[in-house]
């Protein structure tokens, strides 16, 4: 927990524009104080949680960890409580370039970021991968474990919110479709440091993301949460791993019932140790 929450303290107060000199000044404690807590050695006295609390704007569950979520962070909730799969069941074609790549022959351990209503999990289970998954979504976690039963295989899948969790265990295949955009650029370096840092050696990142053109309209759905990525951006944090597959593309889409267009860049990078 002492981790987490020297995680959650330095990303919340980030986000509030804070730093560690004025978060202390309002808590009435030394700059060295907070840095301790950022660095986990030491944790916030507990009766400083509460105007921790009301200073970083954000719950003392989720400070803690045990809350993924205290707002609508995706505009699919809602679309997720219905019965039908609102992006259907069939897995996305990037999932067959993983089967390519690196087909489940032994054990391979996958994590998709933003699973949605689990049809690529569940597709990566059914074809002998060992998969965790996670969302920021109730109704799409729900939904992933019904097509995992209906399927007959499991997948790990739990709540959490893309800018808040961070990897513990190392995985060898890290997945992520339609959903980076939700990461913050300030926080995207931190991040993918992470996933990194807890990918196997030669293991694999197979990622898109939406690239804002001026050619191409905004959608028409209105994403609050949703942060632009450009050409190239993506590439610029796996500058020493080796790009297996690069490429950008401009699609037709209908998903919100208006047909619109997406530029989207999409990448497979590997973990290969450096020379001696």
């Amino acid at each position: 927990m002492k981790e987490q929450l020297a995680r959650n303290i330095s990303i919340y107060r980030k986000e509030r524009g804070m730093t560690q000199e004025e978060l202390a000044q309002v808590l009435g404690l030394s700059p060295q104080a907070v840095s301790k807590w950022e660095n986990a050695q030491t944790m916030p006295d507990i009766s400083l949680l509460p105007a921790l609390s009301r200073t970083l704007k954000v719950s003392i569950d989720k400070l803690l960890g045990y809350v993924s979520q205290d707002r609508t962070i995706t505009i699919y909730e809602e679309e997720y409580k219905t019965q039908e799969y609102y992006w259907g069941t069939v897995p996305n074609q990037i999932c067959y370039q993983v089967l390519q790549s690196m087909p489940p022959i032994q054990h391979i351990k996958l994590l998709d970021i933003g699973c949605g209503e689990g049809k690529d999990s569940v597709f990566f289970a059914r074809n002998g991968y060992d998969v965790t998954a996670f969302d920021v979504s109730d109704a799409g976690i729900e939904k992933t474990k019904r097509l995992a039963d209906q399927f007959g295989v499991h997948v790990d899948v739990f709540k959490a919110d893309i800018l808040d969790y961070r990897l513990e265990s190392n995985f060898d295949i890290l997945f992520s479709s339609g959903v980076l955009h939700y990461i913050k650029p300030d926080f995207r370096k931190e991040i993918f440091d992470n996933y990194k840092q807890y990918t196997n050696q030669n293991g694999i990142h197979i990622l898109n993301v939406f690239v804002n053109k001026p050619f191409i309209a905004p959608p028409p759905e209105k994403e609050p949460n949703a942060f632009k990525w450009y050409s190239g951006e993506l590439l610029a944090y796996y500058q020493d791993w080796y790009i297996k597959d690069s490429s950008e593309v401009v699609f037709d889409c209908n998903s919100s019932g208006i047909p619109h267009k997406h530029a989207m860049t999409k990448m497979m990078a590997q973990k290969i140790s450096a020379l001696d």
